[in-house]
C-alpha cells in the first residue's frame, strides 16, 4: 500500500545549473545502481533492460521485433540477449497465436519474482520520497521524466544516424 502524501516542505532554491549538476550524479549513480543490480541477477545491463521491457509489456507478449525496438538494439542483438535470458531461466518463447511464424516473449514467474524481491525494498524507498511532495510536483516530476527520456532516446537515435551517415529516424 503506498505511502500517504504529506504536505510538501518547502524546497531550497536551486538553479538551473544546480539541477543538471544533480541529474548528472544521479544518473550516473542510477548506472551504478542497474550493474549491481544486473549482477546481483547474474545478467548485463542490456539484458536487464530488455527483460524490463517483457516485465512492462506484462501479459501483451512482446514479439522480438517489439522487445528490439522497446530496448533499443537491433533485432540482431535481441537474438543473443533472448538467448541469454532463456537460457537464465528469465523468459520463455511462446508461440503466437495468431501466426506461428512468430515466437512472442513471456517472463518466467519465478523470475519475476526473484527481480521484485531484489528491487522492492529500492522501490519502497523511493515511494518514500515521492510522498514527501504534492500532487501537483509529483505532477512537474512524471512530466520532466517523460520530456527528458524522449529528448535522450532522440538524442541517441542522432548519435547513432551521424555515425552511420543517415539521419535519424525521428527527431524532437
Amino acid at each position: 500500500m503506498p505511502a500517504e502524501p504529506h504536505p510538501a516542505e518547502p524546497r531550497p532554491a536551486a538553479t538551473a545549473a544546480q539541477a543538471l549538476e544533480a541529474m548528472d550524479f544521479f544518473i550516473a549513480t542510477a548506472h551504478l545502481g542497474q550493474q549491481e543490480m544486473a549482477q546481483r541477477l547474474g545478467v548485463n545491463v542490456t539484458d536487464l533492460l530488455s527483460f524490463a521491457c517483457v516485465l512492462k509489456a506484462g501479459e501483451d507478449l512482446l514479439t522480438a521485433g517489439d522487445l528490439a525496438e522497446q530496448a533499443h538494439v537491433t533485432t540482431g542483438a535481441v537474438t543473443g540477449i533472448l538467448n541469454r535470458l532463456e537460457r537464465g531461466g528469465y523468459v520463455t518463447r511462446v508461440p503466437d497465436p495468431t501466426d506461428r511464424r512468430r515466437v512472442r516473449v513471456a517472463a518466467r514467474p519465478e523470475a519475476v519474482a526473484k527481480v521484485v524481491a531484489l528491487y522492492q525494498p529500492y522501490y519502497d524507498r523511493l515511494g518514500a520520497v515521492f510522498a514527501e511532495y504534492s500532487a501537483d510536483e509529483i505532477a512537474v516530476l512524471h512530466d520532466w521524466f517523460s520530456r527528458t527520456t524522449d529528448l535522450a532516446l532522440a538524442y541517441i537515435e542522432e548519435l547513432r544516424a551521424k555515425d552511420s551517415g543517415g539521419t535519424p529516424a525521428r527527431a524532437s
